[in-house]
């Protein structure tokens, strides 16, 4: 499910060529997830990395994350009876 999750965030991904011919992605409303590369392959593959790694923190640190195409990874805590 967090390949499927990170495929289909990917898949949101904005991009665009600076002044200096590298290219700039990021992903709307995943803030602080973003690349930049020489090509646009790079900055994808870079892109996907930063994701990872911007998810691991999140469930690490118990914070709410996006829903993606009805995927929802947030943890939920069950309520102790």
């Amino acid at each position: 499910m967090i390949i499927e999750y990170v495929q289909k965030a990917i898949e949101k991904a904005e991009y665009r060529k600076l002044a200096d011919d590298t290219w700039f992605a990021e992903i709307p409303s995943f803030e602080g997830v973003w690349a930049n590369g020489k090509t646009v392959e790079k900055c994808r593959n870079e892109l996907v990395e930063v994701l990872e790694e911007w998810l691991i923190l999140k469930f690490k640190d118990g914070d709410t994350i996006p829903v993606v195409d009805d995927i929802d990874l947030n943890i939920k805590k069950k309520a102790m009876a």
